[in-house]
Formats: structure tokens, sequence, C-alpha cells
């Protein structure tokens, strides 16, 4: 665990979650502020890669979307890049 992992949104926020429903938001940045508790061990959270690292996959709600992230070792940082809501 890390207090000094960040997380973001990559490019910013209008791009990855703009015009999504306020809870949809609420849960991504819910579960990325978890991912920086966990730290380095957020390169093995969700489906990708089976090795960890590398763009990775988080369900929210039960499978009703999902959301795509990157846990960046180097710079202890999670950069949320794409949320997918299918309602």
């Amino acid at each position: 665990m890390s207090d000094n992992w960040a997380w973001d949104y990559d490019p910013d926020a209008e791009h990855v979650v703009g015009g999504l429903p306020h809870e949809v938001v609420a849960e991504v940045e819910r579960l990325a502020e978890q991912l920086t508790v966990l730290g380095r061990d957020a390169v093995d959270v969700g489906r990708g890669n089976p090795h960890g690292g590398g763009l990775r996959t988080q369900d929210i709600f039960g499978g009703r979307g999902f959301f795509m992230f990157m846990a960046l070792e180097g710079l202890e940082l999670v950069m949320i890049t794409r949320v997918t809501w299918l309602g």
C-alpha cells in the first residue's frame, strides 16, 4: 500500500467521463481512489495482461459498465483512460 499514489483522467475528465450519469462517475472515482491505496498492487487488478501491468479493465455496477486504466508504477499514478457505460 502507498500514500504517495494518485489518480487522474487521461487526457482529461471531460473526454473520459463527460456526459455520463453522476453515479457512474462517482463509482469510477471511488474505485480509482481504492486503486491508489493498493499502489503498485493495482497493476494486477481487473482484467488484462495475465502477468500484470499494461492496460487493465475493471467492471462497475455488476458488469453494467467498465473502465480502463493503467497503473504507472514509476509515476505512482493510476490513469483512467476510458469509461464505458452500458446502462
